[in-house]
């Protein structure tokens, strides 16, 4: 029976892996078309990526994306990991079933009432407090909302999972509760939160419906400039944009994951060489 399943599952991976990336090298592929149009291939050629370099709109949509992104990333890993910590190691306090409603319903609710909701909210604080003016503060803001929601998910269900004792070791030693919990769980969250901070920045970088709500003149991210020249047509420069981004991404990725399978290694050494 397993013999003849495993052809199939085999077949059900190889179709769902194809779906997934073959897309992403044709789109690679013709990021190098010598022809200005897409269905044609007209030759090998690099001058899309050169002419990228030209373009200013591109490139500054572009720094001002990783910019939001970083601050994001930054910004929704601390809140998130702190409100991590509360619903981890605080069972009962006022307002827990507030926090975790407040923690859940960003990942429920559709982007679009978000947007609206959030504009609504910036609209009416700029008129009272003459303070956010629409642009890089209030993409920034917009997103850490939804951003530090999955970072609590994330970190949440690490901290559920591990090790007190070692922790309840260091504090039968002298070290306090904020000294034990950096010395002995931290390290062993790290991976979760690296994996929460590039979560947080591809959504942030990926974010559209979003920014064209709360965004304002001349802080348009770089989603909203490729999908606005994708609606006259798909142009070769932004598949060279599209493929630097993927290969971007695709190192951190690796990166994240090398030095994650470090850490569970070294994790796992030292409390081999505890138990001896």
């Amino acid at each position: 029976m397993q013999e003849r399943i495993a052809p199939l599952l085999i077949t059900i991976l190889c179709l769902g892996i194809a779906i997934l990336y073959v897309p992403i090298a044709v789109l690679i592929g013709y990021s190098f078309n010598a022809s200005a149009l897409v269905s044609v291939w007209g030759g090998f050629s690099a001058q899309w990526y050169l002419e990228l370099l030209h373009n200013d709109q591109i490139l500054d949509a572009a720094w001002l994306s990783l910019r939001i992104g970083v601050v994001v990333a930054t910004g929704s890993v601390i809140l998130g990991a702190l409100a991590a910590i509360a619903l981890v190691r605080f069972k009962t306090f006022r307002g827990r079933l507030l926090l975790t409603g407040m923690v859940n319903a960003p990942l429920v609710m559709p982007e679009i009432i978000t947007g609206i909701t959030q504009l609504l909210l910036f609209v009416s604080m700029l008129h009272w407090f003459a303070w956010p003016h629409r642009g890089f503060t209030t993409i920034v803001i917009a997103h850490m909302a939804f951003c530090a929601a999955y970072v609590t998910i994330t970190v949440q269900s690490r901290l559920q999972s591990a090790d007190r004792s070692l922790e309840e070791a260091a504090m039968d030693l002298g070290a306090g509760p904020v000294r034990a919990f950096i010395d002995t769980t931290l390290p062993g969250i790290a991976p979760a939160l690296a994996s929460s901070w590039l979560l947080s920045f591809t959504l942030s970088l990926d974010d559209l419906v979003i920014s064209s709500f709360v965004s304002g003149p001349g802080a348009s991210t770089l989603p909203m400039v490729i999908f606005s020249k994708v609606k006259l047509g798909v142009s070769p420069d932004v598949n060279a944009l599209a493929s630097l981004i993927i290969v971007l991404v695709g190192a951190c990725v690796l990166a994240a994951g090398y030095w994650m399978r470090l850490a569970d290694q070294r994790r796992i050494a030292d409390a081999q060489l505890a138990e001896r």
